[in-house]
């Protein structure tokens, strides 16, 4: 079994974060791909047999306007840590077709219902709400580059992130040489714009550790929304 992250661009001019972690829970293969045929071939070798993708994508969207049930739900959770998701309809020329995560499921034969036993699935995950869970955090880390975040903070914050993952259990990245990579890359950097560059991979690793995790601890996961309409899939935040 292969547990594959993907923190999917909705366009394909965008970088793509990709990262699969094996059975043991030892990272494999962390890279960024371009458009749907170079995210297709990189993972062609970890989705051939069983595997579950955690995609950090909307994976079904039908509402022509507004906001999907699952995102709603998510975020009368998550709000309150600065990690609501974003509106997902297909009225967005993203989704007007149904959007690039589906696409790229259907082109890797994947099942979209969480709830089916098949092996060969897809997870619809929303890392910075899994990251809340996952590493206790009242708000979620600030590495993505917004109006009024400057270089050293995004750089503070990306080092912590990885630093977390670093930490999780079950899970071995330090060994990869592309992991120790792309840390290495956040520690040199001097620009945003190399910044950008990591997190991607660095958000499919943790994808990848929520496809894992909610495999093997599905009563510590909380599945938002329905198969109709979308579902987004984290491990269930703590009680307040």
């Amino acid at each position: 079994m292969h547990y594959v992250g993907v923190d999917l661009a909705w366009g394909e001019r965008m970088p793509t974060g990709l990262a699969v972690v094996d059975d043991a829970g030892v990272l494999v293969w962390v890279a960024a791909a371009g458009d749907d045929a170079d995210v297709l071939a990189q993972l062609a070798p970890y989705v051939e047999g069983p595997c579950v993708v955690a995609i950090d994508a909307p994976l079904v969207v039908t509402n022509p306007v507004g906001t999907r049930p699952c995102e709603m739900a998510l975020n009368r959770d998550f709000r309150r840590y600065e990690a609501g998701a974003h509106p997902a309809n297909t009225g967005l020329a993203w989704f007007a077709d149904g959007g690039r995560g589906a696409r790229l499921c259907r082109a890797m034969g994947l099942q979209l219902d969480p709830h089916t036993t098949g092996s060969r699935r897809a997870l619809e995950v929303y890392p910075h709400a899994a990251a809340v869970v996952l590493f206790g955090l009242d708000r979620t880390l600030k590495y993505k580059n917004k109006p009024g975040r400057d270089f050293a903070g995004l750089q503070a914050e990306l080092l912590r992130l990885a630093g977390f993952i670093e930490a999780l259990p079950d899970l071995s990245v330090t060994d990869h040489p592309g992991w120790l990579h792309l840390v290495a890359s956040v520690r040199s950097a001097t620009r945003k714009a190399e910044l950008r560059r990591v997190e991607d991979p660095l958000d499919a690793v943790l994808c990848a550790y929520v496809a894992r995790f909610a495999t093997e601890r599905p009563a510590e996961v909380t599945i938002y929304g329905d198969p109709a309409s979308g579902c987004i899939i984290t491990p269930t935040p703590r009680a307040r």
